[in-house]
């Protein structure tokens, strides 16, 4: 097999298994990528998983389940755009980027929740976004947090003063919150998703 053909067909492996990871968002088990690519042992699909890992394309937790890096879609980014007065801009392709490598810091400590209700709006944090959380960063005071308070969840500014911990909405139609009896602090706010459309 030519150094081309072989390329070409780890091109096609790689777009099955990004298509797998982008129709069911999430990535495909072993025998799952063998199905995808055509293997009838699992010891060849050890081997393309190990090649992708070395390449960077994804890699495996401490289970041994796999995890998208570059493998992930990237946008084109096309420039910068003035959000102050109008300007002329001319299309031009500065860069292409991976979503995940621009929020995500620490894949296997992260996951996702979908916002209800309306105490953290002052932030710009509205029902039916998704916020993305790193439950792997120490929080800390001012970082918006997810936080297990006496029984219940919820999310809000983290606010310490010495050994006294506050939540604070960011809204004032609500109160903030001290713990009566526990506090669990599940992880730290990094970013906020909102679809326009």
């Amino acid at each position: 097999m030519t150094r081309n053909t072989d390329s070409s067909v780890l091109k096609d492996r790689i777009q099955a298994i990004a298509g797998f990871y982008h129709d069911r968002g999430r990535m495909p088990s072993l025998s799952e990528v063998g199905e995808l690519v055509g293997f009838r042992s699992k010891n060849a699909s050890h081997k393309l998983i190990s090649r992708l890992e070395e390449m960077n394309i994804l890699e495996r937790d401490s289970r041994g389940r796999l995890i998208p890096k570059s493998i992930a879609a990237p946008v084109r980014v096309l420039g910068t755009v003035e959000a102050g007065f109008p300007s002329p801009a001319e299309e031009e392709l500065a860069d292409n980027l991976s979503l995940d490598d621009l929020l995500i810091q620490n894949p296997q400590a992260t996951f996702m929740l979908k916002v209800s209700g309306e105490s953290m709006s002052g932030a710009g944090i509205l029902p039916g976004d998704m916020v993305i959380v790193d439950r792997g960063q120490p929080p800390k005071s001012g970082d918006i947090v997810i936080a297990e308070v006496d029984g219940e969840w919820t999310m809000k500014y983290l606010e310490k003063k010495g050994a006294e911990v506050t939540l604070l909405p960011a809204n004032p139609l609500f109160s903030p919150i001290r713990p009566k009896k526990e506090l669990k602090i599940a992880g730290v706010v990094t970013a906020v998703i909102r679809k326009y459309k």
